[in-house]
């Protein structure tokens, strides 16, 4: 088990655009933060915990993540996720 891959592709103050590249196994550990967030599965299938509440996504699949919202994820099979911030997460940079 390993961290994702974490590529920012594109950012401006109120947007940043980050890819994560996941190997089987890798977890993207429980945490929170004030942006919202929106998860777009490029490829993979991904066990997400939102808010305590477990869901599968896969390949196409989109969701979001208000602000404060505790979340994390493991990964099922190899794949990578889009995600977008508004505002752009300093903390990447």
């Amino acid at each position: 088990m390993s961290d994702p891959i974490r590529t920012v592709l594109a950012h401006a103050p109120e947007l940043m655009v980050v890819r994560f590249a996941f190997k089987a196994g890798d977890q993207g550990a429980l945490h929170s933060h004030p942006h919202v967030q929106s998860t777009y599965v490029r490829s993979g299938r991904f066990r997400f915990t939102m808010d305590g509440r477990e869901f599968e996504v896969g390949p196409g699949d989109a969701f979001t993540v208000p602000p404060g919202t505790e979340h994390g994820c493991l990964c099922l099979e190899e794949g990578e996720l889009i995600d977008n911030f508004t505002p752009r997460r300093d903390d990447f940079l």
